[in-house]
This record gives C-alpha cells, structure tokens and sequence, in this order.
C-alpha cells in the first residue's frame, strides 16, 4: 500500500524507477536542469540527497512516466495511462463520497515551529528558469482551504511563490474553486485560513490537480480511488482536516488586501504565458504562514513545469482522461471504449476518444458533449477498433476516415486557460474549439472494407511465436489468452 510519499519512493526503488543523487547540487537552475534533462531522456525519478543551503533532499521526476503514475494508483507499472483512466472512472463510479478518518498522532506533527521559529528559507525551494520571478516553494504540493457556509474542504494545486522568511504568494485562477471560497472571505472582511501541503501522498496531488466538482471534498474522491479513507487531523490553529502523513505543512491566512508582486514562472504550457502582461508579473494575495509542521527528516518535493513530457504533464493526462471518461459515462452515453488525453498536449488541450457506435449521430453526440470541458480545444473521435492512446491509428484514421467538410466543427466560444499562449493576451478566457470525426458514419449503408488478417492464422503463429526468438508482445499475450 501506498500511504505517504515515503511508501511511493520505496515502491519506485523496488521496480527501479528512482535515482538517488548523492552529489551536491545547487536549487539555483542546478536541479531544474538536471531533472529536466533527465525528463526527456525518459529517466527515472530522481532524489537529490544534497541540496545547496538545506538539509532537506529534493523529491523531482516522480510523475514522468505512466510506470510511477501506475504505482501511485498502487496498480501494475505495466498500466497504460488509458486503462489507468478506465480503472479511475470505475473506482468513482460507486461515488466519491468516503469521509477522511480523523487521527490523533499525526507524523507530520513531530517538529512544529510558531511565530518567529518559522523559516521557509531552510527549505530548498527551485529557482527553476532562468526567466522565472523568484523561487517556488509550491509547484509539487495542494492548498488546503475550507468554505465558511458549507464546512466544504477543497484540496487544489496553484504555484506558491517564497517571498520571504515566512511570506508566500499564490496564484489563484479565475474561476477556480479557492476563488469561490476566498471572496466568501474577503466579503466578510476575513482572512482565508489556509494550508500548504509538501509531500503528501502522491495520489493527494494527483485528485488536488483535478476538477472534481465544487462541494465536492477531493478527500473524498482520494479515499474511494484508494478503497479506504485518508487519514486527517484536524488543526487546532486554522481548524482545518489537514493530512496526517504529509511531509510538510505551511499553515497560516490568505489576505486578499495584501497583494505582492508574483512570477513570471515557466508554465506547463513550455511559455511564459498569462493574462498578466508581457512582464508575466501579476498581484497576487499573500499567505503569512504562522506555522510550520514537519515529520522527521522531511522530504521535498518539486515539479519541474516548463515543456512537455514532465510529471505535470503526466498528472493532468491521467486525471484529465479519466475525469472525462467519467463525464461521458455519467451523461448516460454509451459505448465509450477509451479516453486519453494527450500527454504531449500538455496534458491538457487534446484529448482522443475511442467509441463504439450505436447509432447515426452517435459520435457527433461524445463530441459535442466532451468539447465542453474545461481547457480543450480539440477532440479526435475514433472507432472502437483503434485504442484511444494507439496514437499511429488515429493518424491512420484521420487519413482514411476523416473528410475535414464532413468530418469538423468549429466551436467558436469555450472557455479556455489564461495559459494558453496561443490566445491573445486581450482575451485569455474565451477560445475556438474542434471537433474532428474520424469515425466511419455510422449511417452508411455501404462501409469501406478493411483489410484484416486470417484469426485462425493468426492464433497459429501465436502459439509458435516462441519458435521465431521474437519478445512476446501484448498483442501476442492478448491471442494466447484468447485460446
């Protein structure tokens, strides 16, 4: 089981998929470019043991690939990205509705600092860029904060920018659901209690990156993906369900009064790009944080952001598909065979979908129905005989089964990411959309004929497949099983 992050760095060095480096590196540009070269050769996690200025070593790398996303699912490392999705979407499918189990003896209550004991300088926050504003002491983490009517606790991830000894600034998006929660605040003339939290277990960050709805607590949806609840304490400073085995943890209170000058960061969209300014640099609510909790030998943990394929990335693939894929489902729309939206789209804007069709207009119908959500701007439909993540196929598809008269539709209003550099920075909000039907139209009484192979041929060499000294693929594994 994987329960914090220290489980989640023992299963990755179990299977191989971590390196410790034992050397020492600077948190100025050092480690950033050490891991994201590292990301781009497909490499392992990477933990830095040595980090200039701290005693504190960093976690970095630990989503890029699907084999570590699988494992914080606590699935098979074998797990393609589109079936971890599936096995998402069915796990939430009896709700998500499990509450946290609140405990007394939290770790991460072990070592606390107050007041002036509070030193966010010892931790060794990346200056990841070389454009970037500052140092992030937030960018792998989630903001805790609850809803003054409702008793709602909402988990979800916004850069945290270190602007001093115990000064941090967040930025929070326009219509993100902590925005709901601190205007609540703000016109009640208060202060927004609030926790940052470091190194929880990895599938915390993962629901926190998510849009699960609002009122909708992600401890909630972490517990039912787990199949048991997570374990919480409840603060007796903010009087907010902290997690118990975090890492660490900044608490103190959002003042939407006390504005700083925040970023510019190195986006996951590989651009310095927002709604900001050609500077990138914004006004941004400040955290005085008041407390600082921490288990023994903590550890930290960074994103690197920037270009694709990194964690990120990775983390809004997985949640991305599988939020989607349950969209549809619960929109009553059958026939759903895969979901995968595309890593190298930043995880964010393109997404595939594999339908089996049911009748005319069918396919036209999951377009429409999966354009509306947030941040795509194009949609790639298929038949079910092409996985939504065999990426060679859907070319195939586009090729032979898309007619770009037949086949498109503009949508000329969605909402879109101030983070999109393709916009203009007059309007970052509203974007143009596509949908493109490489389906075969269900309608037509004469369909293309498809050249397939003999399947009795087909398990024959299977079964022989050994005699040829070729590895055994999935689809050989697929045919022996099917004997």
């Amino acid at each position: 089981m994987i329960d914090d992050l220290r489980d989640f760095i023992a299963a990755c060095e179990q299977h191989g998929l971590l390196h410790r480096i034992d050397v020492p590196v600077d948190w100025h540009l050092e480690l950033s470019h050490v891991a994201t070269l590292n990301e781009d050769a497909g490499g392992p996690a990477l933990l830095f043991e040595q980090v200039k200025d701290s005693a504190i070593p960093v976690l970095a790398s630990a989503f890029t690939t699907s084999a570590r996303m699988a494992l914080c699912l606590e699935e098979d490392p074998d797990t393609t990205i589109c079936e971890l999705a599936r096995k998402w979407k069915t796990r939430l499918a009896g709700g998500a509705d499990m509450p946290p189990l609140i405990v007394q003896n939290a770790p991460v209550l072990r070592n606390v600092a107050v007041g002036d004991q509070v030193d966010l300088l010892k931790f060794p926050s990346p200056h990841f860029y070389p454009g970037d504003g500052g140092r992030y002491i937030g960018t792998a983490h989630y903001l805790v904060c609850r809803d003054p009517d409702s008793g709602w606790t909402n988990l979800g991830t916004y850069r945290v920018q270190l602007q001093g000894r115990n000064l941090v600034t967040v930025m929070i998006a326009r219509g993100k659901d902590a925005e709901i929660i601190y205007k609540k605040y703000a016109e009640r003339g208060q202060k927004m209690p609030a926790a940052i939290v470091i190194g929880a277990d990895p599938l915390h960050f993962l629901v926190s990156s998510t849009h699960v709805g609002v009122g909708v607590s992600e401890y909630g949806v972490i517990g039912a993906l787990k199949g048991r609840p997570v374990e919480v304490f409840e603060s007796d400073l903010t009087g907010l369900q902290l997690p118990a085995r975090a890492e660490i943890i900044l608490e103190g209170w959002l003042d939407l009064s006390d504005l700083r000058p925040e970023g510019p960061l190195g986006e996951f969209t590989g651009y310095y790009s927002s709604a900001k300014g050609e500077s990138g640099v914004g006004m941004e609510p400040t955290i005085t944080i008041e407390r600082v909790l921490q288990r023994d030998d903590p550890i930290f943990w960074a994103s690197t952001i920037g270009k694709p394929v990194n964690d990120c990335h990775m983390i809004q693939a997985i949640n991305r598909s599988a939020m989607l894929w349950h969209e549809l489902e619960t929109r009553r729309i059958p026939g759903i065979s895969g979901v995968y939206v595309l890593p190298e789209s930043c995880g964010w804007f393109w997404a595939v979908i594999s339908i089996k069709q049911m009748y005319p207009g069918h396919s036209n119908l999951v377009g429409l129905t999966a354009i509306a959500h947030y941040g795509l701007k194009g949609v790639i439909l298929v038949d079910d005989d092409i996985p939504a993540d065999d990426l060679g196929r859907v070319w195939w598809a586009l090729s032979v089964r898309f007619d770009p008269k037949r086949s498109m539709q503009l949508i000329d209003r969605g909402r879109a990411s101030a983070l999109d550099p393709s916009l203009d920075k007059s309007s970052r909000y509203i974007m143009s959309k596509v949908i493109m039907d490489a389906c075969i139209p269900f309608e037509w009484d004469a369909k293309p004929r498809e050249v397939t192979l003999d399947e009795a041929t087909l398990r024959s060499v299977a079964q022989r497949w050994s005699e040829f000294g070729l590895p055994r693929t999935s689809a050989i594994e697929r045919l022996l099983a099917s004997d």
